[in-house]
Order: C-alpha cells, then sequence, then structure tokens
C-alpha cells in the first residue's frame, strides 16, 4: 500500500448535522462540504478546521478568483520566536499553522548600528515571503491539481 497527499479547493458552509453518524448527533456542529465534482458532504467542526484554511479573498486583486492574501499569510504563522546572536545578528524562528518552522536571520556590519527590532523585522518580511510562496504553491495544487504526465 502507498501513501498519497493531496489537496483540493472546496466549498463549505456552517451548518447543523441533520442525522446521527457514529459519534456525532443531530444538532453537532459542523461543515457542509461541495467538492469540485459536485458531491456533498458532512464534516465535524474539528475535523474540518483542522484540515482546511479558509481561503479569504485578496481585495488588491482585479479578480475574485481564489488567491492568497495578506490575512491569509498573517494568520498562517502562529508563533515567533527573536533572539539576538553575538553582537549584531538577529535570529527569528516562526512556527507555523501546521507545525512547520522557518528559521531567518539578519546582521549588520558594526554593532553600534546593532537594532534588535529592525533585525526582526526584516527577518519577518523574509519569512513572510516564504509564507506567501508555500500558500501560493498549496492553492495552486488545490486549483489545478498535480500533472506529472
Amino acid at each position: 500500500m502507498n501513501y498519497y497527499i493531496g489537496t483540493k479547493l472546496v466549498q463549505a458552509e456552517p451548518c447543523k448535522a441533520q442525522k446521527d453518524m457514529g459519534n456525532h448527533k443531530i444538532g453537532d456542529d459542523g461543515y457542509q462540504i461541495i467538492y469540485p465534482d459536485g458531491y456533498v458532504s458532512w464534516s465535524p467542526k474539528d475535523v474540518f478546521e483542522a484540515t482546511y484554511m479558509q481561503v479569504t479573498p485578496n481585495s488588491r486583486l482585479k479578480t475574485d478568483k481564489p488567491s492568497i492574501s495578506q490575512q491569509m499569510v498573517d494568520a498562517f504563522i502562529r508563533e515567533t520566536q527573536v533572539q539576538t546572536m553575538g553582537e549584531k545578528t538577529t535570529v527569528v524562528r516562526a512556527v507555523l499553522a501546521n507545525g512547520f518552522e522557518i528559521v531567518e536571520s539578519s546582521s549588520c556590519v558594526s554593532a553600534e548600528n546593532y537594532d534588535e527590532a529592525l533585525g526582526a523585522e526584516i527577518c519577518m518580511e523574509h519569512i513572510k515571503n516564504k509564507v506567501w510562496m508555500m500558500l501560493g504553491f498549496l492553492l495552486q495544487t488545490a486549483v489545478h491539481g498535480i500533472d506529472l504526465g
């Protein structure tokens, strides 16, 4: 048996369970999900929210097609730690919503000019650019699938 990884872009809206299903009872919170092929299902709230990230529109674009927004990038960064190493280097570790970690560093030429806040700002810009790229990759896969042919 082989393992597979995949993503889908689905439409969903919060709704209550309409019938008893396993451990879930009528009235439990969940989501109605509509898949690209039209198949409709129901998912428990906690399962759905652990599997899918809401795509929020990027108001700076000219289209309403699915896109990545600054709000999504910011929400995907769950935790950051800033540390000064030596006399002129800032290191920032960011933990993302899926547990993936990104580490960036910045340094200045002379210790007299060192400012940890400025170093952290530079590192966060690099981290956010990487998150934009990774979420863009994820959305591209969800919208268009994978063609290895």
